[in-house]
């Protein structure tokens, strides 16, 4: 119905024209990429049976309908069965000219400004860690100090006192350890660029996980055979991944659970810079866990550094996890629930070289 028109493929969020019958007229290229179907293969299926939403709104829309109005929600987890949902707003209004045809905008929060509004945020994490790598430069010496010292008495100690310089000893190098990490933020080289494929990323971690932190976990690969080369530093990636994995397992607390690496290709993510520019994000990586999900306390503060939600946590696995990320020029995610957390990577695709495009046509 709208397909002959440039302005249904360019929307940049995922639109739906809807029958009467409530069955699925059309999509744009932003839905296909949403829901990863083809606009082909969901014409005439009822739109709830492609779009999971968990608010029942068949009878608002009906209302809608009927009354030939627009009905805004907003607030809801929209998915599919090809993706995991996500939360999102959504607007329906009636089609002029077409009675009874309903158009359906879908606009997730994570695909519209999300760098915009965690500018400052992110400012202020840089602050803080520039400011915690000179403190833990100024700290280390007396430090080792401190332990020295405790050693040195502890040669001429009681068996009772020898406790309390064993503690001493022990939570300086604790805090010598925390120290290394705050100075790894300062420490971290630029990315090595390369055309890297993530399966061979996601692999390497899985092995590793299996044979250490990871081992009381059962790990599945729910892998896009297609997916193509991402632009990144393998190394760096690699301990993004791992230190993902080593999150969920330690979430389970020592139990049996299940993480899932899911890798998809999605065409329409486009993330708003601060500057205004747009960044082609396609590659899509998720570590899926279920694990009794996020403290509501820091669901909105996890990728700042010295957030933690574990006893003892030094908070900062997340916050490089996030800052190699940012330095891709991609995003991370997050969505938790009890059951299910999802940390969600986006990556840019490498360049295509001379070889790889395809020919062109006389």
């Amino acid at each position: 119905m709208t397909s002959d028109f440039s302005i249904w493929a360019s929307l940049p969020v995922p639109t739906l024209i809807i029958a009467p019958d409530e069955g699925i007229l059309d999509i744009n290229s932003a839905a296909e990429g949403f829901l990863n179907v083809s606009s082909k293969s969901v014409k005439g299926v009822p739109v709830w049976d492609l779009i999971a939403v968990n608010d029942p709104l068949e009878a608002a829309f009906e209302r809608a309908r009927t009354t030939n109005t627009p009905l805004f929600v907003n607030d809801v987890d929209v998915g599919s069965g090809e993706r995991a949902p996500m939360q999102s707003d959504l607007q329906v209004a009636p089609l002029v000219g077409h009675p009874g045809h309903m158009i359906l905008m879908i606009s997730p929060r994570e695909l519209a400004g999300r760098m915009t509004q965690n500018h400052s945020v992110k400012s202020a994490a840089k602050s803080a860690i520039g400011m915690a790598e000179m403190l833990a430069h100024e700290i280390k010496n007396p430090l080792a100090g401190i332990t020295g010292a405790a050693q040195l008495l502890s040669m001429n100690l009681s068996p009772q006192d020898l406790e309390l310089t064993d503690l001493i000893v022990e939570e300086s190098r604790r805090i010598v350890k925390l120290l290394g990490q705050v100075e790894q933020f300062g420490n971290l080289s630029a990315p090595d660029f390369q055309p890297v494929n993530v399966h061979d990323v996601l692999d390497k971690a899985r092995r590793s996980a299996l044979l250490g932190f990871g081992a009381h976990m059962k790990i599945i690969e729910d892998y896009d055979p297609s997916l193509p080369m991402a632009q990144g530093d393998p190394d760096q990636l690699l301990q993004v991944i791992l230190n993902l994995l080593k999150n969920a397992s330690e979430a389970s607390n020592g139990a049996p659970g299940t993480i899932r690496l899911h890798s998809y290709f999605e065409h329409s993510f486009r993330l708003r810079r601060s500057d205004g520019s747009g960044q082609s994000l396609p590659l899509q990586v998720e570590v899926i866990d279920d694990g009794p999900g996020l403290p509501e306390a820091i669901k909105g503060d996890v990728f700042d550094p010295f957030v933690s939600g574990r006893e003892n946590g030094t908070g900062l696995g997340l916050a490089l996890v996030s800052k190699i990320i940012s330095d891709h020029h991609g995003w991370i995610s997050v969505t938790s629930v009890p059951g299910k957390t999802v940390f969600r990577i986006s990556l840019p695709r490498a360049p295509i070289t001379p070889e790889q495009a395809p020919p062109k046509e006389n």
